[in-house]
């Protein structure tokens, strides 16, 4: 059952980055700019966590650091592209994969939080669309690193009540979420 998953899954994939389907109006799929975000943010935010987490588990600095830094490459790495390939997967079986217009303000609403996996090439909206979508998917790429980073660090941090825990990864990534909305928001309040 498990092998019938990753071959559904390895078959979505391949049908998602076909290059046979790729067309100059095909759109912007958000990927391809919040990996790169999210790498150049990947030290800087393994310090953050790493630095709360010390304080508030009182453990010791090298096993957090490897504990955080191991979390968070999974979560980087597995956990945000898998979030992306579902909610892209879920735009297109919902209908948001159609052109709606941006004439609107549901229209707006719409294309920046139904099509924000994938956003569709209105060309002159994509100044403010692209850091608006950003945001939108900052929301599922938190709720998916909290619970993989958790998951990953009750392997390594098993002496800790689950609970605080659980309670504690969710602040530091509160935190790191926080510092990473920063970078659109400006954009959206200082860019023409």
């Amino acid at each position: 059952m498990q092998l019938r998953h990753r071959l559904s899954l390895l078959a979505i994939m391949v049908m998602a980055f076909s290059p046979s389907w790729a067309q100059a109006n095909a759109g912007v799929p958000m990927l391809v700019l919040v990996m790169p975000a999210f790498a150049v943010a990947l030290i800087p935010v393994i310090l953050i966590e790493s630095l709360y987490l010390v304080r508030r588990l009182a453990l010791r600095p090298k096993l957090v650091a490897k504990t955080v830094t191991i979390s968070n490459l999974v979560s980087t790495l597995v956990g945000i592209p898998l979030t992306w390939v579902l909610l892209t997967l879920g735009q297109m079986v919902t209908g948001g994969g159609s052109a709606h217009g941006v004439d609107t303000v549901l229209g707006k609403v719409l294309a920046v939080t139904w099509q924000a996996p994938w956003l569709i090439p209105y060309e002159r909206e994509l100044n403010w669309m692209i850091p608006a979508a950003g945001i939108v998917l900052l929301v599922p790429f938190f709720f998916v690193s909290w619970w993989s980073e958790y998951l990953v660090s009750r392997r390594f941090l098993g002496k800790v009540p689950a609970q605080q825990l659980k309670l504690e990864i969710r602040n530091a990534n509160i935190i790191t979420y926080s510092l990473l909305a920063c970078w659109p928001i400006a954009v959206l309040l200082f860019a023409r």
